[in-house]
C-alpha cells in the first residue's frame, strides 16, 4: 500500500507500507513531513494522484529514502518499506537528471513496482563485433586479451563479463587491470 502526503508546494511524499498504519502513525508522518497532509478520497487514503511529477527511478531506492525509513523505525512506526519525494512539473519535457530520475504521469499504487524480468545471460563468441554493437570502445589489444581469456577458461565470456571489463578498464581506470598484479587464492598472478 502506498500513502501519499502533499506538501504546500505541491510535492508528494509517497510512503510504501506492508500494513495499514494507525491514525497515530499517520499523524506522526504528517509531523515528520512538515505538516504535509495525507491525500484522501472519500474519507480514505487516495489510490492515485494525477499530474506530472519528477521523482527517483523506481528501480533505485534513494539514500534519502533509506534514511527516512530508518527515522520511521526509530519513531516506532512499523511496516514502512520505502519513502520517496515527487515534485510537480509543468510538462513531460521538464528538465531532470535522466540517470537518477524520471517523469511520472500520475502516481499510483504500482509506483514502486518493477515488472521487468531479467534477461538471459548471453555468451559472446565474437568479442570484436560485440564491442562495436555495444559501443564499448575496447581497443585491439583489449579484444585480443579477452579472446585469449575466453580460450583459457574454455568458454565464451558473458555479456556482463565483457561489459564489466570495458568499464573497469576504461580510460580513467586502465592502471587497475593491465600491468597490475593480482593475488588470487594466495597466488600472485600478473595480468
Amino acid at each position: 500500500m502506498i500513502l501519499f502526503f502533499k506538501a504546500d508546494n505541491g510535492a508528494i511524499t509517497a510512503v510504501e507500507t506492508v500494513k495499514e498504519l494507525s491514525i497515530e502513525n499517520i499523524n506522526s508522518l504528517v509531523w515528520l513531513f512538515s505538516e504535509a497532509a495525507l491525500v484522501t478520497e472519500n474519507g480514505k487514503p487516495a489510490e492515485n494522484i494525477s499530474g506530472i511529477f519528477v521523482g527517483p527511478r523506481r528501480e533505485m531506492i534513494t539514500p534519502w529514502s533509506t534514511t527516512a525509513v530508518e527515522i520511521t523505525q526509530n519513531m516506532n512506526i512499523e511496516g514502512v518499506t520505502r519513502i520517496e519525494e515527487f515534485f510537480p512539473v509543468s510538462s513531460e519535457d521538464a528538465s531532470h537528471d535522466k540517470m537518477l530520475q524520471r517523469i511520472y504521469k500520475g502516481l499510483d499504487q504500482k509506483l514502486y513496482t518493477i515488472d521487468k524480468q531479467p534477461e538471459p545471460v548471453i555468451y559472446i563468441t565474437d568479442i570484436e563485433s560485440y564491442n562495436k554493437q555495444e559501443g564499448l570502445a575496447l581497443n585491439p589489444e583489449e579484444i585480443e586479451y579477452l579472446q585469449q581469456l575466453s580460450k583459457k577458461i574454455g568458454r565464451g565470456l558473458t555479456d556482463s563479463e565483457v561489459f564489466g571489463f570495458s568499464q573497469v578498464n576504461s580510460e580513467h581506470c586502465r592502471h587497475k587491470i593491465f600491468n597490475g598484479v593480482f593475488i588470487i587464492d594466495g597466488q600472485e598472478m600478473e595480468s
